[in-house]
């Protein structure tokens, strides 16, 4: 079973690698652009403007504090996550740094990655919320597909990180959107 594992870790190494060195040096300053979650303010503000369009400000004002703590949350059981795994960032692993293109140093763990996870999260809930009134927003779905590859762009998560935070972050989706409809429903009934 320790073999297995390790394979699995080791495959996980090489496709970042791959996948690391499709990049070119033109792209970078995109990538570092992308990376960056305060420059994704005018999706978030967008979200916030729809979200009160569609709910009003008292219900709205809900749902912007429910995002609000969406966020806050799913940081936190990343960072539970990370330091309870401790799996070094390729940027820090010494098998594979030097084969990486890295344009970030980050010094923090790197499973489960925190972009794919939250970024899915918030993506996937906003869906549910959304989704009967605005056909489109099913689009949102490319915010966390983007913001997460910038990631293995950068060297600073592997694919496997990547992946669980997104699946990670469609069940926290799922079961927050669950407890938000209950409370909702004492709320605003």
């Amino acid at each position: 079973m320790n073999n297995l594992f390790d394979s699995i870790i080791q495959k996980d190494k090489e496709l970042l690698v791959f996948l690391n060195n499709l990049g070119s040096e033109q792209w970078d300053s995109f990538w570092l652009l992308i990376t960056n979650q305060f420059n994704w303010t005018p999706l978030f503000l967008l979200i916030f403007y729809l979200v009160i369009k569609s709910f009003g400000w008292k219900k709205g004002g809900f749902v912007i504090l429910a995002l609000i703590v969406l966020v806050a949350f799913s940081d936190q059981f990343v960072n539970l996550i990370k330091n309870s795994t401790a799996r070094l960032r390729p940027n820090n692993d010494p098998e594979i740094q030097h084969l990486l293109s890295i344009l970030k140093r980050p010094q923090s763990f790197s499973f489960i990655s925190g972009h794919a996870t939250t970024s899915t999260f918030f993506s996937v809930f906003v869906i549910f919320l959304l989704r009967e009134k605005y056909k489109f927003i099913y689009l949102i779905l490319f915010f966390p597909l983007i913001f997460a590859y910038s990631r293995l762009y950068l060297g600073v998560h592997f694919p496997i990180d990547i992946s669980s935070g997104i699946v990670t972050g469609i069940l926290l989706a799922n079961m927050y959107f669950f407890l938000f409809k209950k409370v909702e429903k004492k709320l605003f009934v």
